[in-house]
């Protein structure tokens, strides 16, 4: 027998047998890399899944935290101020227990509470260690008792219309509301547009 009787001898043996096996095999590696792609795919959807639960779970943990925590404010007013009623009121609606006192010394407490002077208003109050300085609403109160920042408090400079207790018919005037620290350093904590058209004149 020929060398090359002998090759095709070989191969119209093993082809059959060769041509099979090489097939199982490319369709088991796909069959694998499909399976890990839908694994790594899976793993990666567990993991954001983790993610946003974790998240939540944070959100509720801080919801929870506040609605257990004490809500005392210490409000300080001259005597003859309306407004600061009205404001008042809005903190009992939102859960707040209120100590008021009225004197007519009003800026004594404001030096007592390093209140700087451009972020001055008619009214100081003390809610859980904090100033709030205004018509500051309970939501932004709520929300410094949340993230607890490093700062003396926050502050309404002035009394803009549209501010709990400042309310006057439908007019509500966009506003600010500010943070400051014991450096007087100064930044804004929250912005209310209420109304883009108007542009109310920021002390700072």
């Amino acid at each position: 027998m020929s060398h090359k009787q002998f090759i095709y001898c070989w191969q119209k043996l093993l082809l059959p047998i060769l041509i099979p096996a090489a097939v199982r095999v490319v369709v088991i590696i796909s069959l694998t890399a499909g399976v890990l792609g839908i694994w790594g795919s899976t793993a990666s959807m567990s993991y954001a899944h983790a993610q946003l639960v974790s998240s939540n779970r944070g959100i509720q943990d801080q919801q929870i935290r506040l609605k257990s925590t004490t809500l005392n404010a210490t409000v300080y007013h001259s005597p003859d101020c309306n407004c600061c009623g009205g404001w008042i009121d809005h903190l009992k609606a939102q859960g707040f227990k209120i100590t008021d006192f009225s004197t007519p010394d009003i800026e004594t407490v404001k030096q007592k509470y390093k209140v700087p002077d451009n972020l001055s208003s008619c009214h100081t109050a003390i809610v859980n260690g904090y100033v709030i300085e205004g018509h500051v609403p309970a939501d932004d109160i709520k929300r410094l008792l949340q993230e607890k920042p490093n700062v003396v408090g926050l502050s309404v400079p002035q009394m803009p219309v549209g501010t709990p207790g400042m309310e006057i018919g439908n007019r509500k005037d966009p506003f600010s509301v500010f943070s400051f620290d014991r450096n007087n350093s100064v930044a804004v904590f929250n912005r209310h547009l209420q109304n883009l058209n108007i542009r109310y004149p920021e002390p700072l």
